[in-house]
């Protein structure tokens, strides 16, 4: 099967090779792809491929038996993990590998499952690796009216507005939140110790604390609440406040796509 993966690749005019600089396909498509046009897009690249009946795009580690590499350097990763199949005009995911695939809402898909459909629009799948990692591989299926919602009357459709976070905000706020970057069903902050203590790791030479960590998330709450995001204060909340004005923070900054599932890469990259 070696090499057979690419050479099909270069001769197919339906299907288009996305780089590795390639924009998280959590920020929608940007060309007027027809209706069930398939985005695959991993850390290495991805694809981009028009429907047609059994047209089938395979991820897995092995970047000469896959169209999309997904773990590459993680031998927990199956060489073939995994497979989009459009059958019956829509898209489904199947298992391949030994590992499940982990969808939104902490379902898992196993190997000899059926097939799970998938919804038109933005969908993380993550696959479990070495020690704990979890690689990401994104899927976009672009929906009856292409890319972008149409203005209704006279509206104009306004983009998320996103927050300017610091290096270290940022990195602060993926690992507190790593939680809800990977689509758990019932996601909560990571406690500020617990927080600190992975940072130290990831950055050592950092001087992260536990304080540390609450004064720049506080900051950073603080600074939307000034912006007009509701719920980050404890007058809004009430008491016990609990993890409820963490939680509504990464809420926000998951909805105003702040931040997204790539951010998840900046645990790695230390």
């Amino acid at each position: 099967m070696e090499g057979s993966v690419h050479d099909e690749q270069e001769k197919d005019a339906d299907l288009r090779k996305l780089s590795s600089g390639h924009d998280s396909l959590a920020f929608g498509v940007n060309s007027a792809a027809p209706r069930d046009t398939l985005y695959a897009l991993a850390t290495l690249g991805g694809v981009s491929v028009r429907p047609s009946s059994g047209r089938t795009i395979l991820f897995g580690r092995n970047r000469d038996d896959v169209h999309v590499c997904v773990g590459g350097d993680d031998t927990k990763v199956s060489r073939v993990h995994g497979e989009l199949v459009y059958r019956e005009r829509r898209w489904e995911v199947a298992t391949t590998g030994k590992l499940p695939l982990r969808l939104p809402g902490s379902r898992m898909l196993f190997h000899g499952e059926e097939p799970i459909p998938l919804g038109e629009g933005y969908t993380p799948l993550f696959v479990r690796g070495s020690s704990g990692r979890e690689h990401l591989l994104e899927v976009y299926v672009v929906g009856p009216d292409g890319q972008r919602p149409v203005s209704r009357h006279r509206d104009v459709t306004q983009p998320p507005k996103t927050w300017r976070l610091s290096p270290a905000e940022r990195l602060a706020l993926v690992v507190l939140g790593q939680r809800y970057l990977l689509h758990e069903a019932r996601p909560q902050p990571l406690a500020w110790r617990q927080a600190a203590d992975q940072l130290a790791e990831l950055a050592p030479n950092d001087g992260w604390t536990a304080k540390r960590v609450e004064h720049l998330v506080v900051a950073v709450r603080t600074r939307l609440s000034r912006g007009g995001v509701p719920g980050l204060t404890r007058e809004e909340v009430g008491e016990p406040v609990g993890n409820s004005l963490n939680d509504n923070l990464l809420r926000e900054l998951m909805l105003s796509t702040t931040l997204v599932p790539p951010d998840l890469a900046l645990l790695e990259d230390f």
